[in-house]
C-alpha cells in the first residue's frame, strides 16, 4: 500500500497565467458509457483521465466495449450496442467513483447479466439504496452489504419493466441510472424530478440518437426515454470541468493581485451555480468568448482578485453547485461578514461527510464556522489571511484536499493536508497547475 503524501500550498505573490482544467468528470463518465453502447466507433477528445473515469473505462471494457486511448490523446470506443453488454469475468472495481457505480448499476439492471461491484474504503461507506429502490421496481435483483453498500451484486433482467419514478431527493446519478436502465427496456421509462439536476445525460443521450423527451410540468420535469434504443456513434469534445475550475476561481479571488484565465470551462446552467454564488459575493469573474461545444455551453473565465462579501446562498442554487460547496466554504472564510449556505444534506453522504470535514478543517485553521445539519454559516476574515498552521484530515476526499490546499494560499502559517493522493481521482495535474500560476508547493514528511 502506498504511503500518504502530505502537501502544502502557499502563495507569496499574485496568481497569474492562463490554464486549462481537466475535462468535465460527469460528461467524461457518460461519454464512455454511451459510446460503449453505440454500434460503431465514437471518438472522444478532452476526456478527464483521472482515476474515477478510468474506472468507468475499465468497467465498460470488462463488459465488451473496445476502448483505446490513442497517442493523440483521442479515445476511440467501439460499442457493443444496447442490449449487448457481456458478463464480466470478475468483479468491477469502482475505486472511489460513486458516479461510475450508480450509473453502471442502471446499465446492468436491464441486461441479463450478473455483475459484482466493489470499491475502496470511502466508496464502500456510501449508500446505494437510492439507486437500488427504482432499479428493483424495474425487475433487477440486488445482494448488497449491510446498509445497501458495496460490495454488492446486481442481477439484471431483460426485458425489464418500464416505470415512472419520482426522485425523492435531487440526484442526477439516480435520474441517470433509471434512464440508462430504460435504454434496454421496452416502452417508456419516466423520471420526474421536482428540482432540476444536471442534465448531461439527457443532452448526450439525445445526441447519441435516443428517443428522449423532457416536459416541464407543475410537478417538475418529466424525462421520458423509449427503449429499446439504438445509439449511433458520436464525436465528442469534453468541456473543462466547472468543479475543477472552481478551485482556481476561489484561489484568484482570495489571493491579492491575482489575474488568471481559465480556458474552455463548461457552463451548463445545471452545473454553474458556483459562478453565480461567487459573483453574488463580489467575485470578479468575466465570461470570455462564450460558445457552444457539442451541445454544451462553454466560455473562458477571467478571474481577478476582488473583495468578497458574505451572502445567503439561494436554495435553488444548491443542485447546480453541490460538489463546489467545500470550495465555497473557503471563499466564505475570506469574505467580509457572514455567509449562510444550507439545503445541502447531500454533502453528508459524499466521499466523506463534507460538512463535518470542512467545518473541522476550517476551524483548525482559525476560521469562524457554525455547522448545520444541511450546511454551515461562516464569518469571514474580510480578506485577511487565515491563521492557518493546521494539519488537515482529508478523509480520502479529493474535494476536501483541494479546497483546503487552496485555503493555504492565503494563510499566515502553512496549512498541510494529510494526503494528496485522492486528488488524482479527479484532477491529476492539480499541483502542477498551482505552481504554473505561481504558487509554491511543498511535499511534507508524514
Amino acid at each position: 500500500m502506498q504511503s500518504p503524501r502530505p502537501l502544502s500550498l502557499s502563495a507569496h505573490s499574485p496568481l497569474t497565467g492562463t490554464i486549462t482544467v481537466p475535462g468535465d468528470k460527469s460528461i467524461s463518465h457518460r461519454s464512455l458509457m454511451f459510446a460503449g453502447l453505440a454500434v460503431g466507433e465514437s471518438r472522444i477528445t478532452g476526456l478527464l483521465e483521472g482515476e474515477d473515469v478510468l474506472a468507468t473505462a475499465a468497467a465498460m471494457r470488462a463488459m465488451g466495449a473496445d476502448i483505446v486511448r490513442g497517442d493523440d490523446t483521442v479515445w476511440r470506443v467501439h460499442g457493443v450496442g444496447v442490449g449487448g453488454l457481456l458478463q464480466p469475468q470478475t468483479a468491477l472495481d469502482m475505486g472511489n467513483s460513486g458516479t461510475s457505480t450508480r450509473l453502471l448499476m442502471g446499465l446492468v439492471a436491464s441486461h441479463a447479466i450478473t455483475v459484482s461491484f466493489t470499491g475502496d474504503a470511502s466508496l464502500s461507506k456510501r449508500p446505494m439504496d437510492r439507486v437500488i429502490t427504482p432499479l428493483s421496481q424495474m425487475g433487477a435483483e440486488f445482494t448488497a452489504s449491510p446498509g445497501n453498500r458495496l460490495p454488492l451484486m446486481v442481477r439484471g433482467i431483460a426485458p425489464a419493466v418500464p416505470i415512472t419514478y419520482t426522485l425523492p431527493v435531487a440526484s442526477a446519478q439516480v435520474k441517470s441510472a433509471v434512464l440508462l436502465a430504460g435504454l434496454n427496456t421496452p416502452g417508456a421509462t419516466r423520471v420526474i424530478e421536482p428540482v432540476p439536476t444536471r442534465d448531461h445525460s439527457e443532452r448526450m443521450l439525445r445526441g447519441f440518437g435516443a428517443d428522449l423527451t423532457v416536459e416541464e410540468t407543475p410537478e417538475g420535469r418529466i424525462i421520458a426515454i423509449t427503449g429499446e434504443a439504438e445509439l449511433k456513434p458520436q464525436t465528442i469534445t469534453v468541456p473543462g470541468d466547472p468543479s475543477s475550475a472552481a478551485f482556481w476561481m476561489v484561489a484568484a479571488s482570495i489571493v491579492p493581485g491575482s489575474d488568471i484565465l481559465i480556458r474552455n470551462v463548461g457552463l451548463n446552467a445545471t452545473r454553474s451555480g458556483i459562478v453565480t454564488a461567487l459573483k453574488m459575493m463580489g467575485a470578479d469573474i468575466e465570461e470570455v468568448d462564450a460558445r457552444d461545444v457539442g451541445g454544451e455551453p462553454v466560455a473562458d473565465l477571467r478571474v481577478r482578485h476582488a473583495p468578497l462579501s458574505g451572502i445567503e446562498v439561494p436554495p435553488e442554487l444548491v443542485p447546480s453547485m453541490i460538489d463546489e460547496y467545500p470550495a465555497l466554504f473557503v471563499a466564505a472564510s475570506f469574505a467580509q461578514g457572514r455567509t449562510v449556505a444550507r439545503g445541502a444534506e447531500e454533502l453528508r453522504v459524499k466521499e466523506s461527510d463534507r460538512i463535518a470535514a470542512m467545518a473541522t478543517a476550517l476551524q483548525a485553521c482559525g476560521a469562524a464556522i457554525e455547522e448545520y445539519p444541511d450546511g454551515a454559516a461562516i464569518t469571514g476574515t474580510g480578506g485577511e489571511p487565515l491563521p492557518g498552521g493546521a494539519r488537515i484530515e482529508t478523509h480520502l476526499d479529493h474535494r476536501i484536499a483541494m479546497s483546503m490546499a487552496i485555503a493555504g494560499l492565503n494563510a499566515k502559517s502553512a496549512i498541510a493536508i494529510d494526503d494528496a493522493r485522492p486528488i488524482a481521482t479527479s484532477y491529476p495535474d492539480f499541483v502542477d497547475t498551482a505552481t504554473a500560476l505561481g504558487a509554491h508547493s511543498a511535499w511534507l514528511n508524514q
